[in-house]
């Protein structure tokens, strides 16, 4: 099973800011997407991002907002409305590439899956396991945890964060108090897994942090260290929801 085809629409402002005192360009991006099988609608996406980092996605179904950092809402607003809009044009662009396409099955590409403690690791000091699903399309997959073999519930799921080659990655957290008796998985179900693939974590395993820390830092929340571009990100936010459709630009996957 997969999905028959998807579109993926992006907005990419770049914000002129700086470091440690060196110019740099920062990136806001607005990211949609919707995805369809033959017979049935599958999950769609509305979020704005700043260099990889979420700041706020619309849930679909109850149209309402949720902020990464509850702080940016003492700064500004997003009407949900205005990502239903753009759910609707991408729907309608990807019928037309369905038909042009004479229904050809995207590729399913399996996720790599990384399972890690989100600190170092000291015994009955309570802490938190991060099992990150990475480079994975279409953007449909399970994330379960188990202690000992029994299921137990994550703290926290992310939404699903665009990967440049159009892939994607997503993030489930859960609490823990570090026991060496106990052995946690992250049992993974994806298209393009024939199998469901599970990752083992213990108290003796190794902790180097993936290649992608920084991403998973900034998974837990916006570092603060952006607040000093907050005022930009304000100004483009309230912009884009006076801008005609016609500028959001738009890929299929």
């Amino acid at each position: 099973m997969g999905v028959w085809a998807g579109c993926l629409g992006l907005l990419l402002l770049p914000l002129l800011g700086g470091r440690l005192g060196v110019p740099a360009e920062e990136v806001l991006s607005q990211v949609a997407f919707v995805q369809r099988t033959l017979s049935s609608e599958e999950p769609s996406e509305f979020m704005f991002d700043f260099d990889g980092d979420e700041i706020f996605h619309v849930n679909l179904e109850n149209k309402t907002v949720s902020w990464r950092l509850p702080q940016f809402q003492e700064f500004t607003s997003f009407q949900a409305e205005g990502a239903q809009g753009n759910i609707a044009v991408l729907r309608s662009n990807l019928d037309i590439l369905m038909r042009r396409s004479n229904y050809t099955p995207a590729e399913n590409v399996p996720p790599k899956v990384t399972v890690y403690p989100e600190k170092p690791v000291s015994l009955g000091d309570p802490n938190m396991l991060v099992c990150l699903a990475n480079g994975f399309s279409p953007p449909v997959i399970s994330l379960t945890w188990k202690k000992n073999g029994q299921e137990v519930k994550a703290a926290y799921e992310t939404d699903f964060y665009p990967n440049t080659d159009n892939s994607f990655r997503r993030f489930s957290y859960l609490t823990f108090v570090p026991n060496p008796e106990d052995i946690y998985y992250c049992e993974v179900e994806h298209w393009g897994l024939a199998q469901p693939l599970t990752k083992e974590w213990n108290t003796n395993m190794p902790e180097p942090l993936p290649e992608t820390a920084e991403n998973v830092v900034c998974g837990l929340g916006l570092a603060m260290a952006i607040v000093g571009i907050i005022v930009g990100t304000i100004l483009i936010l309230k912009s884009r929801q006076n801008n005609d459709e016609a500028h959001f630009r738009r890929r299929p996957l």
